[in-house]
């Protein structure tokens, strides 16, 4: 019996309300609509059940993936022979002495809602953020002028033991698409703090569908992408340095460089993770011969 194979019945005994899959398709889970089956995916509805899918699985010197809403990331086409832990099912929101907590499997959309109907502001950029809670605080996501740095004030995770610690906002080490939980892979975020200013409903909500217009008409949300694809090089904008380079509407298979954004590489229909990887390298290799800049992947590759 393989690891993964005693993980699965060590789950089952411990945890039966745990819902378990194997050889689930990932492009189920992914914004992209990319990528193979993983071996085992736990999707626990509670802290307690993911505490427990985590540390059963260090028992075993298994690391698992933690997985949010499956954007800012590609999955190759043969799968992944691991453990996955999607955290979707933890979406829940409380107000304790004025503060906002939320649980990282959150949507930032549903948690920019939560801000609102609650008349909290401060949120409004993080609505069109196509990603949950935990991923955005582990790339301090941000859009329009606002990031997840500015609001968050402390964050609840396990460590790599399994040990469970609450730490302010400035030992998160925030960083332009960065923090200290992307250096740590292993551990887990459970939950983030905010301190949100009152605000008025309706002027939060004018903010909320402005950003949303400006995001529908210059993004290419009609097709599976995976967010921005590039990072922002230093002293300029990767989408106007491709679209420099004529690479705008470059396809590879169903892979394609968007007409509408070229900081975007989107799903035509039927791409796999070769074809984006494949484009990714030209686009890369054209723009340091005609620019001298060199781009770099946000997306972030399952190995």
């Amino acid at each position: 019996m393989d690891r993964l194979e005693q993980l699965l019945r060590n789950l089952r005994d411990r945890c039966p309300e745990l819902e378990l899959r194997t050889e689930e398709p990932m492009s189920r889970h992914t914004t992209f609509r990319i990528g193979g089956p993983a071996a085992l995916m736990a999707l626990p509805r509670t802290v307690g059940e993911a505490k427990a899918a985590v540390r059963a699985a260090w028992e075993l010197e298994i690391r698992p993936f933690f997985l949010g809403n499956g954007s800012n990331l590609l999955v190759p086409d043969e799968g992944y022979r691991g453990f996955v832990v999607k955290l979707c099912g933890l979406d829940q929101i409380q107000e304790v002495n004025r503060r906002l907590w939320a649980e990282s499997g959150i949507s930032l959309a549903r948690l920019a809602w939560a801000a609102l109907g609650r008349g909290l502001a401060g949120l409004e950029f993080a609505h069109g953020i196509p990603g949950s809670l935990g991923g955005g605080v582990m790339m301090n996501a941000g859009a329009y002028g606002g990031e997840l740095s500015q609001v968050v004030t402390a964050v609840t995770y396990l460590d790599g033991e399994g040990n469970e610690h609450t730490i302010p906002a400035a030992g998160c080490e925030f960083g332009y698409r960065s923090s200290i939980f992307a250096r740590h892979p292993d551990w887990l975020i459970l939950k983030a703090e905010f301190s949100l200013p009152q605000g008025e409903a309706e002027e939060i909500r004018a903010k909320i569908e402005e950003l949303a217009r400006r995001r529908s008409e210059k993004q290419p949300l009609e097709y599976p992408s995976a967010g921005s694809m590039f990072k922002r090089p230093t002293g300029h904008f990767a989408a106007a340095l491709i679209d420099q380079c004529g690479l705008k509407g470059v396809c590879v298979g169903g892979a394609q460089v968007s007409e509408k954004h070229a900081g975007f590489v989107v799903n035509r229909g039927g791409a796999t993770c070769a074809d984006v990887l494949e484009l990714v390298e030209r686009v890369k290799a054209r723009v340091l011969a005609e620019t001298g800049v060199a781009l770099e992947m946000e997306v972030k590759v399952l190995r």
